[in-house]
């Protein structure tokens, strides 16, 4: 019989494949609990526009983050930031402060968990980082750390 997972059944298959199983398997377990139905014309309709919704929903984030890229890739910020004595910073930048810095400046909103720093910034320089937009798609941005 031929069923559509609606849950991860663990070692059978993931949410939303169709597989063949056996027939008492089918009624007697997945069916009756709730974790697959049966493979009628309607619902593999159902299952093929929930994958092209999911699909379709991927591609706009991908636009979305390669249009970003474009606006932000290769630009310079900068942040100005207090110092003590030695012009060593109290604290370091943090890369909260760069995307609010990138959301200021360029007005695209970048979770500050897709900013990747080689190393902490706490003195003042130019630093560079990068910034992973969507998979396969980042952008490097030059931040130059100035004093308040």
């Amino acid at each position: 019989m031929k069923v559509i997972f609606i849950q991860d059944v663990k070692g059978t298959a993931k949410k939303g494949e169709m597989k063949e199983v056996a027939d008492g398997y089918a009624r007697n377990m997945l069916i009756k609990r709730g974790l697959a139905v049966e493979a009628t014309p309607e619902h593999v309709n159902q299952l093929k526009g929930q994958q092209a919704s999911v699909q379709h929903k991927k591609d706009v984030e991908k636009q979305n983050a390669l249009e970003i890229q474009k606006l932000i890739h290769q630009k310079k910020i900068t942040i100005q930031a207090k110092a003590g004595a030695g012009g060593k910073l109290f604290g370091s930048v943090t890369t909260a402060q760069i995307a609010q810095e990138l959301e200021k400046e360029f007005s695209c909103k970048i979770d500050k968990k897709k900013i990747l720093l080689k190393s902490e910034i706490k003195a003042f320089g130019s630093f560079s980082a990068e910034i992973r937009l969507y998979q396969g798609v980042s952008a490097t941005v030059d931040i130059d750390v100035t004093e308040a």
